[in-house]
């Protein structure tokens, strides 16, 4: 399945129309148009806004075929990563949280130790 197709399916469920959706995505109807009958490419700041829109992430919507698909976000951009954290439920993201927070203090102990015997 492609992009632009995936895109369409997303606005349907949502039930929107293309003229809504491209004003809300800030691009002009035309080119829009031509994203779902995948006669243009979508650039990666549309595809972002996009995604911004429907509240999902990049590769959400780029894998759009209701198969769970792995999900790693150790190699995606710092704002898709906070998504996806955010997606999780609220137990999981304290989770998430905690431990953050654990290896962030742990690091700033270790660069206070280090830096005060070298001092010494």
């Amino acid at each position: 399945m492609s992009l632009g197709d995936n895109i369409k399916k997303i606005r349907e469920r949502k039930g929107l129309l293309q003229k809504q959706l491209a004003a809300e995505v800030n691009i002009p109807y035309t080119s829009y148009n031509k994203v779902e009958n995948n006669t243009r490419d979508i650039a990666i700041d549309e595809l972002e806004r996009f995604a911004g829109y429907f509240g999902m992430t990049i590769d959400q919507v780029v894998h759009f075929d209701n198969q769970p698909v792995e999900v790693t976000i150790q190699d995606k951009p710092n704002f898709e990563q906070v998504n996806l954290i955010n997606q999780l439920d609220e137990e999981d993201r304290t989770v998430v949280f905690k431990i953050i927070d654990t290896m962030l203090t742990k690091k700033k102990f270790k660069d206070f130790f280090n830096n005060n015997i070298a001092a010494l």
